[in-house]
C-alpha cells in the first residue's frame, strides 16, 4: 500500500484536487467566476493534447491549433444538423483523428525529419485559417449549418443530456463536465505513459534509432500518438465551442499555436501537471491584462517565453520538483544529482 502511495501519490493528489473542485465549486462561485474557470479548464485539456503529442511523443507539432479548430468546426456544424450534442461531441474528436491520420502517414511514413513536422503541421494550420477565413459565401455550407467565413458561427447549441435534445445542461453542469473532461485526459496521459506501449513511445522519442534496431516501427508508433493527441485536441475545440456559443477562423491562428507552445514551456513539457498550470496561469494573465488597453498580452507573452526559454529551460514545475527532492537528499544526507 505504501509502495502504491509513493509510485501514485502524484496522480491521486491530482485526481483528488479536480474531482473535489467539480463537486464543491459550482455551489460556490458566482456565474461569472464560473466561466472563466471553465475555458481555463478547456485549455488545460488542450495543453494536455500538446502534452502526449510532444511532451511524450517528442513529436514538435506546431499546428496543434489545427486539430482544435477542427474538432471545434465539426461540433458546431453537426450539431447544427442534427439538434442532438450526442453524436457531434463523438464526431469532434474522431474527425481531427481521422485529419491528423491523413496528415501523419505522409509525414512519418515519408520519413520527413522533425524540423519539417512542424513546418507541415503550422503549414496546415495556416491553410485551414484562409480556407474557412474565406467562406462568407452563402454557397459555403454543409447542410443548414452556414460557415460564414470570418463572422464566425454563431448561436451554436450547447451540449445536452444525451439522446435528450431539449434538456441542456447549466453553466454549473458544463463546468462540472468540463473537470471531469480535464481528470478523465490527465488520467488517460498517466495511463499511457506507464503502459507498455507508451514505453515504447518513450523510446521511440529518446533514440529513434535504437528503438528502430530493436524491432518496432517507429512510423506508426509515432503517428499512433499523434493521432491520439489531435483526438484530444479535437475534443478541447468541442468544450470550447460551447462555452463560447460561437466559432471563427481565429482558432486556426498562429498566435493560438504559438499560445498552446508556450503553456507547455512554461510549465514543463517533461510532467502532465506542467502544462495544466501553465495553461491556467498564463489564461488567467491574458485575460487579466485584456482588461488593460496599456499593456500588449502579446508582448507580455513573448517576453515570458525568453525568460523561461534561457533561466527555467524545463519549466516551472521539473525545476520545483528537482529542487524540492535536491533538498530533501541534503537533509537525509544522501549525496546529490538530478532528479529526472
Amino acid at each position: 500500500m505504501q509502495t502504491f502511495a509513493k509510485q501514485h501519490g502524484g496522480t491521486l493528489a491530482t485526481a483528488g484536487v479536480l474531482l473535489a473542485a467539480s463537486i464543491v465549486l459550482p455551489m460556490t462561485l458566482t456565474l461569472f467566476t464560473m466561466l472563466q474557470l471553465t475555458v481555463y479548464a478547456v485549455m488545460a485539456i488542450l495543453a494536455l493534447s500538446l502534452s502526449i503529442t510532444w511532451g511524450l511523443g517528442g513529436i514538435l507539432c506546431f499546428g496543434q491549433a489545427a486539430f482544435f479548430g477542427l474538432g471545434g468546426y465539426t461540433y458546431a456544424i453537426a450539431v447544427t444538423n442534427l439538434g442532438d450534442s450526442t453524436l457531434p461531441i463523438l464526431l469532434s474528436i474522431i474527425v481531427p483523428g481521422l485529419a491528423a491520420l491523413c496528415l501523419g502517414w505522409f509525414m512519418f511514413m515519408g520519413r520527413l525529419s522533425d524540423l519539417y513536422v512542424g513546418v507541415v503541421t503550422l503549414c496546415t494550420s495556416l491553410i485551414l485559417f484562409n480556407f474557412f477565413n474565406s467562406t462568407s459565401d452563402p454557397w459555403y455550407r454543409i447542410g443548414s449549418a452556414y460557415l460564414n467565413g470570418f463572422n464566425g458561427m454563431s448561436a451554436v447549441r450547447g451540449i445536452n443530456i444525451p439522446f435528450m435534445p431539449d434538456s441542456f445542461l447549466s453553466p454549473g453542469q458544463i463546468f462540472g463536465l468540463t473537470l471531469l473532461s480535464l481528470l478523465g485526459v490527465y488520467l488517460l496521459c498517466k495511463w499511457i505513459a506507464r503502459s507498455s506501449w507508451g514505453s515504447v513511445v518513450s523510446a521511440t522519442r529518446q533514440n529513434p534509432l535504437r528503438a528502430e534496431l530493436m524491432g518496432y516501427d517507429i512510423a506508426r508508433v509515432k503517428l499512433s500518438i499523434f493521432v491520439v493527441g489531435s483526438c484530444v485536441a479535437g475534443f478541447a475545440g468541442c468544450l470550447f465551442v460551447n462555452w463560447n456559443g460561437f466559432i471563427s477562423p481565429d482558432v486556426f491562428a498562429l498566435s493560438m499555436s504559438a499560445q498552446i507552445m508556450i503553456w507547455m514551456i512554461v510549465g514543463g513539457r517533461e510532467t502532465f501537471v506542467g502544462p495544466i498550470i501553465g495553461a491556467i496561469a498564463l489564461q488567467a494573465l491574458v485575460s487579466r491584462l485584456g482588461t488593460s488597453s496599456e499593456i500588449n498580452a502579446n508582448v507580455i507573452l513573448g517576453g515570458l517565453l525568453m525568460v523561461f526559454v534561457l533561466m527555467v529551460p524545463r519549466g516551472i514545475v521539473p525545476t520545483l520538483c528537482n529542487a524540492a527532492m535536491t533538498i530533501l537528499r541534503k537533509r537525509s544526507g544522501a549525496k546529490t544529482g538530478e532528479v529526472r
